[in-house]
């Protein structure tokens, strides 16, 4: 018997990450402490969350963090920069290497110029 489906197809569309605002952290976390000791699974249960959210989400509104309480994991990504900037800063450190590398065969030229100039003086003083 043979499937229908091609092989290699995704039965159901990829689940998306669920993000929340600093407004609902901190109205879920307002209500979750508000109601009474045998009523907290409840509200947790129609968020669909983890009590493991609200310590979070408390601990960044005790600290007064507000920025905090956004999830960097499913906030938006972080800019990128221009194409011209990027390659700039890639000239910039390869200069920055050639140049250091320069400096270093330079030294190394004075050494050796040195260092043929006394073996010239020592083969002239032998003869």
């Amino acid at each position: 018997m043979t499937s229908t489906k091609p092989a290699g197809s995704d039965p159901a569309p990829r689940p998306k990450r669920r993000s929340f605002s600093p407004e609902y952290k901190l109205r879920i976390v307002a209500e979750y402490d508000a109601a009474p000791r045998n009523e907290k699974g409840a509200v947790l249960r129609r968020e669909r969350l983890y009590h493991s959210h609200v310590k979070e989400w408390r601990a960044a509104r005790d600290a007064g963090a507000l920025e905090k309480l956004v999830d960097r994991r499913t906030g938006p990504a972080r800019p990128k920069k221009p194409a011209a900037e990027a390659e700039n800063q890639k000239l910039r450190r390869q200069v920055e290497r050639l140049e250091k590398e320069l400096a270093r065969n330079k030294a190394a030229l004075e050494v050796m110029g040195k260092a043929s100039a006394l073996l010239e003086m020592i083969s002239e003083s032998a003869d």
